[in-house]
This record gives C-alpha cells, structure tokens and sequence, in this order.
C-alpha cells in the first residue's frame, strides 16, 4: 500500500512539472528564441560575408609563377582553392598520380584558381590549376603587376621602357626614374581627358544649344521671318568663334597624343609574350613579391580612393563607381523628397478628416494591397505614364526643337524617383496612419478645448508627437527604394552615364537625364559581364558600398527621428 501511494505521489509530482512547463510556456520561448537567434545568424553571415569579400578586394597579393608537368609556366594571383570531383569520363585520361589521390581522398582533387590577366593575349582572366599539373612554384622578385586603362591587369616581367626615344633595357632601368616618367605620362593623360571631356564638351554644347535655339525661333517664326534672319547671323558668328576654339584644342590634344605615343614600356608574360604600352595607359604598377606591409597598405587605399572618386572603366569591372554612388543618393533622396509629403498628406486625410466607414476601409485596403504588387509593375506603369504620356507631352510643349530626340520623354532620373515614390508610398501611409492613431486622443480634445481649430491641433499637437513614426516609415521607404532595381531598369537606369545629372549648364540640375545605380551596377556585373569571375570581387566591394550608402542615409533619419522623440517624449504617472 505505502509503495503504491508513493508511486501514485511521483506520478502527481511528474504530471504537475510537466504541466507546469506547458502552462508557463517554456517550449514556445525555446521556439521564439531559436527562431530569433537562427534570423540574426543570417543577417550577420550574410554581412560578414560582404565585409570579409569586400574590404579585401583591393588588398595587393603575391604573385606566384607555377610551373606545370606539362612544361607550360602559369603565373597569377592566388584567389581560392577547392576540392572537385572529376567527371567520370576525365578520370581515365588523369596521370597515376592522380589516380592516386582520388583513391586516398574518396574520389576528390584540389585545385587552385589563379588571376593571370592578360586577357589581350589569352582571352582569360583567371585559369584552374589541379594539384597534379603543379610541378613547381615560385615567387620571382622581378614579377611586375599592371594596372591598364584597358585589357585589365597584366602580369610580367620589364622588358624595356622607351622614354621619347631614349631605349632604358631593364637591367639599366631606374625604379625611381620609371615612376617619375609614369606620373608625367598620369599628367598627360588627365590633360588630354581634360580637354576631351571637358572643354571640348562645353564647346559642343554652345554648339547644340545655339542649334536648338534657332531651331526653335524657325518653328515659331517661320524660315523666312526676320527674326530668324537675326538669329541665324548671330547664332552664326557665334558658331564661328566656338569651331576656332574646337580647332584650338583637339590640336592641343593632339600634340598631346603624339607626345603621349613616344613614351612606351614593353612587358613580357611568364611564356615571354611581349606587350607594348604607352605609360599613359597604365594605372599603377608594383613589384609584388617586393612590397612590405606598408607598400601593400598604400596600394590598397589608393585602390579605395579611385573605387570611390573614378568613373568605370573595363566594361564596369574596373576603376571607380562615383557615377553610380551620385546617381543612387541623387534617386533616394529626390524619391524621399517626393513620396514623404504624399504619403503624410493622405495619411492625414485618411486619418483625421475622412468620415470612417466602408469606402475608408476598402481605401486602407487597396493602400495594403499596393505594397505587395511586384516592383516590375511599377516600372511598365512608370515608363508608360510617365515617360511615354508625361514626358512625351512635356516635350512637345516646351522641347519641340528636340525632336525627333526625347528630352522628358524617356526615362531619367526625375520619372525613375517618381516611380519608386510611387512604390514606397504605401509603406509611409501605413506606418504615418499608426503613427498618428498613437496620439492620445486626450490631446486633441484638450487642443479643442482651448479654442484651436482642427488644423491647429493637426499642425502643432498631433504632427510633432507623430514624427517619429512618420520618419520610422520614411526610413523603411528609402531603405526598400535605394535597394530596388527592376523598375529602374525601365525608367532610366544605365550601364554607363556619361553625364552627371548635374553639371555647369543652366538650369544645373538635369533631372531628365539617364544615370547609373549602385544596385543596378552589381547585376551588370555579375550577369552582364564578359567574365564573370573577374566581375565577382567587385560585386561584393559594390554590394559592401551600397549596404553602407543606404546605412548612412538611414541613421541620418534615426538621428533625427530620436531627435524628435525626445524632444515630446511624455511620460506616464
């Protein structure tokens, strides 16, 4: 009896404890937290990712020369290396060394992925190496790393350097002296494109522009008015002055080139391929197998300077990204500036104004519904509204000179902000409606009370306690609308802009013109380029510079949004 009473009593405690543990929930929490921890771990692998991959783009390697059974020399950078599994049909045709490996490693090799460059010699930037084919490696101290304008890097050895006809072999060739010829050719060269970019493009220009405005007084006036006369004489003289100017300079630049082209280095690859280039053309150049720490480091912000000040060169798989940066800011911010009053005046409508019922509701309804159409839709929406019928109607009332070449009526930067406004509006009306249902009512009636009107009571109590929600919304838009970009493949984006929208030429903001984007700049490169492999590092370098573009742009608006919460915090009692 006692030993059934005390087995019934641990049967009770047990039920109890396993009750007690349902009842307080502990494997729901176990639930949350894992789901929670598994969601960080992503978020921070994904940025640790980026950051490892990214921030080591530009770091200078060594340069390893690798010499095969085959006889053939391979020399590169050492990007990564892997195990493979040969295809069974390859497996007959390996050496016996190899089949030896693959029976001690369960059917697996090891390779090594170089970057050789020399794409003008061998039509590949990068090569895989097995184990087996390695015979021998080395690291020469003579091996030269080149940065081209073109061609991308090339790696080699000094054969020679032709100084305005003064041949230096590289035996009798001063580093020192070379350097000092590479920065008069560096100065050279930015005067050229100064001239060829610059001044050129200004004269061309004044050209077009007295073009189209005598154009525009011929389709107003007629050809044969006397208006027209006058135009066309003194739009004549003034053409005159601007072709003896473009004379002036392309002969400038001329000279330039043909001083340029008497400047060479020639260079050999590891097979003793040799190259000619103008020192003009080279970027940088180092020993690689010579360089100390702080060598290393030099070149590796150097690299980081040009990333971010340069245009793109090498079919966006080189140089800088300063287009794309401007034309991402210049797009997230005019979208911002467009979508932030919109969304709080319906906000506003919805919420203090509007009469609550059936039509509201539908209303809120297709506002949530909005922000679930894929972003696409928005693109076709905003290229056919906006561009075709806005834009196309701008042009004819107030470019007709233009034609048949559209100003407004194709896609640019002001119809692609408008569009992602458009897409990111939703998401500010949402988060602006709770934030202003947060008020406390309490607070409107007592503005009432006091003798202030509706709008009073909107401007000076409701709004300044709902702005951080407000801002809270308008963070969520930017971060959503600077990562997009489907639609703006449609409504202006490009893969390479050659002007800034904004420049020297009245009215200085040119919100039709075309422009580059940091995210549409990462799917050229990495689906559009003529090599993927080389277009891998600077995906992750670009991908790293727009997650810390849209970060700064946020925590300006948290700043601000903290800002306003304490400035009307109110605490409860």
């Amino acid at each position: 009896m006692n030993n059934e009473n005390k087995h019934s009593r641990v049967d009770n405690i047990q039920r109890r404890r396993n009750r007690d543990f349902k009842s307080r929930g502990e494997p729901f929490l176990w639930i949350l937290g894992g789901s929670l921890v598994i969601g960080l771990m992503m978020i921070v692998g994904f940025v640790a990712l980026i950051l490892y991959n990214g921030l080591l783009t530009f770091y200078p390697s060594r340069i390893d020369v690798v010499k095969l059974t085959n006889g053939s020399v391979v020399a590169g950078e050492l990007v990564r290396h892997e195990t493979y599994r040969p295809e069974p049909d390859k497996i007959a045709t390996l050496p016996e060394a190899a089949k030896k490996e693959l029976k001690t490693s369960n059917g697996y090799l090891k390779r090594y992925l170089y970057k050789t460059g020399n794409f003008d010699l061998y039509n590949e930037d990068y090569r895989w190496i097995s184990d087996y084919e390695i015979k021998k490696i080395s690291q020469p101290q003579d091996m030269v790393y080149v940065e081209r304008m073109e061609w991308g890097p090339f790696i080699g050895k000094i054969n020679s350097v032709d100084l305005n006809g003064a041949l230096i072999d590289k035996d009798k060739l001063s580093w020192q002296r070379l350097r000092k010829a590479h920065k008069e050719a560096e100065k050279r060269r930015q005067r050229i494109q100064g001239i060829e970019k610059g001044q050129l493009l200004v004269v061309n220009h004044y050209v077009e522009s007295n073009r189209l405005s005598l154009k525009k007084v011929e389709l107003r006036d007629g050809a044969d008015s006397q208006a027209y006369k006058l135009a066309e004489k003194k739009f004549g003289a003034e053409d005159t002055k601007l072709e003896t100017e473009y004379r002036e300079l392309s002969s400038e630049a001329e000279a330039l080139r043909q001083i340029d082209s008497k400047y060479t280095i020639t260079i050999s690859d590891v097979e003793n391929k040799k190259k000619e280039m103008k020192l003009s053309d080279i970027v940088r150049f180092y020993r690689a197998n010579q360089l100390s720490f702080w060598n290393r480091l030099g070149i590796y912000f150097s690299r980081w300077v040009e990333f971010l000040t340069q245009e793109p060169r090498e079919a966006n798989t080189e140089g800088g990204v300063l287009p794309a940066i401007f034309g991402t800011f210049c797009m997230t911010v005019l979208m911002a500036l467009i979508v932030a009053p919109f969304g709080v005046i319906a906000s506003l409508y919805l919420r203090e104004y509007a009469k609550q019922g059936r039509l509201v509701s539908v209303i809120r309804i297709c506002v949530n519904n909005l922000a679930g159409v894929p972003s696409i839709v928005y693109g076709v929406f905003g290229l056919g509204f906006f561009a075709y019928v806005l834009g196309g109607s701008i042009d004819q009332i107030f470019f007709p000179e233009r034609f048949p070449n559209p100003t407004f009526g194709t896609g640019g930067l002001l119809w692609a902000s408008l569009t992602l406004a458009l897409l990111t509006v939703p998401v500010v009306i949402v988060a602006t409606e709770e934030a202003l249902a947060a008020v406390p009512q309490s607070m409107r009636e007592g503005s009432l009370a006091c003798g202030a009107s509706k709008w009073q009571t909107i401007r000076r109590i409701v709004l300044p306690r709902a702005m951080p929600g407000i801002m809270t919304g308008l963070i969520l838009a930017m971060a959503r609308g600077a990562g997009e970009v489907a639609p703006l493949m449609l409504v202006g984006v490009v893969k390479m802009a050659p002007e800034l929208p904004i420049d020297q030429f009245p009215p200085y903001i040119h919100l039709e013109r075309s422009f580059m984007h940091l995210g549409f700049h990462i799917f050229d490169l990495a689906f559009q380029s003529r090599n993927s492999g080389a277009a891998i590092p600077m995906v992750y370098v670009t991908t790293l510079l727009l997650i810390v573009l849209v970060f700064s742009m946020n925590i300006v608006s948290i700043i601000v949004r903290n800002r306003l919460k304490r400035k009307f915090f109110t605490g409860h009692f």
